[in-house]
């Protein structure tokens, strides 16, 4: 009789498969800087850093037939997620009673800007446990953001130069 092995066979290695043609390096050359040109494409909107917990006001531009006018939605960000130019967040605020989450894409043309209301004390980056909480119970511990200063900083320099002159 013919002695058994312990060991396992290896399968016989799979025929050679055709491998696809590929693309000319000059055709993928302009795929690749095609999608390098619109991922790096930056939004024109002025969007303050912000992180999950806080409340922003995102102005986003609505179009109404021909008319075009802005519209503040101000809620709590649940989220950021995503990376490069296919980064998104999402705001969260109470609407008659019933949660409305919208998420936004940074890279959007309909955001105006996004400006920071107050910065939220939370220890998660997603915030879905909120969904299910109701009242005081939804709300997060926030400190109110200091409004950002549109002024050149030469010129921050110089009123406080002016009024330490003032007060002395």
């Amino acid at each position: 009789m013919a002695k058994t092995t312990a060991k396992t066979k290896r399968a016989a290695p799979a025929a050679k498969r055709a491998k696809p043609a590929k693309a000319s390096k000059e055709a993928s050359g302009k795929i690749t800087n095609l999608i390098q040109r619109v991922s790096q494409g930056k939004s024109k909107a002025q969007i303050a850093p912000f992180r999950a917990g806080d409340t922003v006001n995102v102005f986003v531009r609505v179009k109404e037939g021909e008319k075009e006018r802005v519209q503040v939605y101000k809620g709590l960000v649940t989220k950021i997620q995503g990376a490069a130019s296919s980064k998104s967040f999402t705001v969260r605020k109470i609407s008659a009673g019933v949660g409305v989450e919208r998420t936004f894409p940074f890279a959007s043309p309909i955001i105006d800007r996004v400006e920071l209301v107050s910065i939220g004390q939370v220890r998660r980056a997603r915030l879905y446990y909120l969904r299910g909480l109701e009242g005081k119970a939804a709300k997060i511990e926030s400190e109110l953001a200091a409004p950002v200063s549109t002024k050149k900083p030469q010129a921050d320099a110089a009123a406080k130069a002016e009024s330490t002159k003032t007060e002395e």
